[in-house]
């Protein structure tokens, strides 16, 4: 449900909204290429991004707008797709100002306000802990990887990589 049918949408200044932090802006395009994978074939350093103690082991948005996480630039082979938006561009509203309730399905497949959207299979683990029926989401656009949005949770403030279906 977009929340300006509850009469909450808000200008693109970003703020909280249901006790969580919504960013203003998404993230600004990173021009550093993919880091190298560990030697030990894990996730590549920095990812998921340990930045200070207490914070999210998944990427996370600092209540200043500082995107952490979202750094791994343009070639970063974890979010490439050969064929980008297959289904198109998300119709819906993008931003700070929509801020959207989920309404069902995992990271496979999930919905709100009739549209579908799925995780990033390198993201699933980061969308641990999500209701897939009520937490509050807004999308942005990714900069970076051509094809992908990032969805970021309200509740939590992580986001993922999301494509839209």
């Amino acid at each position: 449900m977009l929340m300006a049918q509850r009469g909450e949408e808000r200008g693109g200044g970003g703020g909280h909204v249901g006790g969580g932090f919504v960013p203003a802006k998404g993230p600004a395009a990173h021009p550093a290429p993919a880091p190298a994978p560990h030697p030990t074939g894990g996730a590549p350093a920095g990812h998921p991004p340990v930045d200070v103690k207490g914070h999210p082991e998944a990427p996370h948005v600092h209540d200043n707008g500082q995107w952490v996480g979202h750094d791994t630039g343009k070639n970063d082979p974890h979010y490439h797709l050969d064929h980008p938006f297959p289904h198109g561009h998300f119709p819906g509203a993008i931003g700070a100002g929509h801020v959207w309730r989920l309404s069902g399905g995992g990271p496979s497949r999930f919905g709100f306000g009739g549209f579908f959207f799925s995780v990033a299979p390198y993201d699933i683990g980061f969308c641990n802990g999500w209701d897939w029926n009520t937490d509050d989401i807004v999308i942005y656009d990714d900069p970076d990887h051509i094809g992908w949005y990032l969805a970021y949770n309200v509740r939590l403030g992580v986001y993922v990589h999301v494509q839209y279906l």
